[in-house]
């Protein structure tokens, strides 16, 4: 807590509050329900308030602040007028359980927004009510399994995830009830087909893949592997975080999946990051759709308020087929909103946007990857690429093993240097298999020029003396932390509550 915000701002009297409606309403709560000692929450005036807010976000990094390249995050730029949008009055002014002929225009966006997700990934159903990109995963394989159940093949308890999936697709397949099967990558940083066909028995519920992958590399093998699961009775599965490098060009149904999550709030432009907020909504195959949580926006006649006509309403499905509701709403109304705006906004061109993302990403891997002969003389040991493809989607990976073997300086020394430059860090070790990794993904949205600076000052970074690298970060709010003993001492209170 900054020293602008003390614990009895303006002595006690920075706040107000209505006297009650009702006389004596305190005596109406039972008096095991009573607080015995008033909260000791910070009392503070409005500019006190302002304040300590701004003094926050002056010790924060943001998108808004500089250049995120985030791997698999897809940390990019987000239109504004999409927050002018979702702060109109008829939309974030009512309440989820008011009839549906009051809220016809937010049911409108939504049954839009499931038939725009249908079309660009090739699926037959889709439901906007998983809040993030896990729980929409979870979602799916509830879907998967269920469907597995119906048939009669209980018997199918293992999930198959490749080596380089998301941390999320085994975690949400065990929190099922799963088996995990990890299959190893091939040489070339793609999908094993030989290790696939190992793997598939008549135990197999799913495969949970990403494509392009966590590599940046596009799967050439996709529907072989798709064919191989379902010969022996599986359903495939499409992480759709990765969803912005394909936009337009192909998608899931095309390559053999039967179900896919959407990261709206990265493929869509929605700001997210710390949690949230993010919506997760899926899109099934027909086999699937009976599954699928309830309610759904449909579109037919409603009657309310004595008219008749057509309309939208919420649509609830058969309660003996479907998991049932997976969040308190219908979804992340907010985070909808805002990717639906994006979605009408650009339509077809969104397949600029994979190609910008794809092109991005290239050129600063090649900016990176063939320095000028003088900063190349310069670098002790120039890194090795991870990903051994010649051409990545929107995201590459960097081996900067040689550099420590040499010098002595991680890939975690090159990330925490980064940050005195003004850049957000890579996503740092990730995918594990790729050692010492460091992973960038500068989404379409970053102009050349950024992309230009930021490939000098990382290739700077590797000639500087060691020494200052290993000791970095020097230039931030808070210098580099004992990242062990901060995770096996967490302290999840308040100062104010350790009495």
């Amino acid at each position: 807590m900054s020293d602008l915000f003390q614990f009895n701002g303006a002595k006690g009297t920075g706040w107000s509050q209505p006297d009650p409606m009702i006389k004596n309403a305190y005596d109406t709560i039972p008096s095991s329900l009573r607080r015995s000692n008033l909260p000791r929450w910070p009392r503070a005036s409005e500019p006190e308030l302002v304040r300590h807010y701004t003094w926050l976000s002056q010790r924060n990094f943001g998108i808004d602040t500089g250049f995120y390249p985030l791997g698999s995050c897809t940390m990019k730029h987000n239109p504004r007028l999409n927050e002018r949008i979702v702060q109109l009055p008829g939309i974030d002014r009512i309440h989820p359980l008011q009839p549906d002929h009051q809220i016809q225009g937010l049911l409108s966006i939504y049954y839009e927004m499931q038939e725009m997700l249908e079309v660009c990934s090739g699926m037959d159903q889709v439901t906007l009510q998983p809040v993030a990109g896990a729980q929409g995963e979870f979602t799916a394989i509830r879907c998967i399994q269920e469907y597995h159940r119906s048939r009669g093949q209980e018997n199918r308890n293992k999930v198959i995830v490749p080596d380089s999936a998301h941390g999320t697709n085994p975690a949400s397949a065990a929190m099922c009830g799963y088996d995990i099967v990890e299959i190893p990558s091939a040489s070339n940083g793609c999908l094993d087909l030989d290790a696939l066909r190992a793997a598939v028995g008549d135990d197999t519920a799913a495969m949970m893949i990403t494509n392009p992958s966590t590599l940046g590399i596009f799967e050439p093998e996709i529907a072989e592997a798709a064919e191989i699961v379902h010969n022996a009775g599986g359903q495939m599965y499409y992480d759709g975080a990765n969803f912005n490098a394909i936009l337009g060009k192909t998608d899931p149904g095309r390559m053999g999946f039967d179900a896919v999550h959407y990261n709206l709030h990265k493929t869509f432009s929605q700001p997210h990051g710390g949690g949230g907020p993010g919506s997760g909504p899926i899109g099934v195959k027909s086999h699937l759709a009976d599954f699928l949580p309830a309610p759904i926006a449909d579109r037919e006649s409603i009657d309310g308020d004595g008219v008749t006509g057509d309309g939208y309403r919420y649509f609830w499905r058969d309660p003996s087929r479907t998991i049932g509701k997976v969040q308190q709403w219908h979804g992340n109304a907010g985070a909808v909103v805002r990717a639906w705006a994006f979605y009408r906004r650009y339509g077809y061109e969104l397949e600029r946007m994979s190609e910008h993302a794809v092109l991005n990403a290239n050129y600063l891997r090649h900016r990176i990857m063939n320095p000028d002969s003088d900063t190349l003389n310069s670098i002790p040991v120039m890194p090795k690429d991870g990903a051994p493809a010649e051409i990545v989607k929107h995201e590459f990976t960097l081996n900067m093993t040689p550099l420590k073997e040499t010098i002595g300086v991680t890939g975690k020394d090159v990330a925490k240097r980064l940050l005195d430059y003004g850049y957000m860090a890579p996503t740092l070790y990730f995918p594990q298999i790729v050692p010492e990794c460091l992973m960038f993904e500068p989404t379409e949205t970053e102009s050349k020029d950024v992309l230009d600076k930021f490939a000098e000052d990382f290739l700077k970074i590797l000639t500087e003396d060691p020494e200052i690298v290993k000791t970095a970060p020097h230039d931030t709010k808070v210098r580099r932390v004992d990242e062990v003993l901060a995770a096996r001492s967490l302290v999840l209170r308040h100062p104010l509550n350790d009495e």
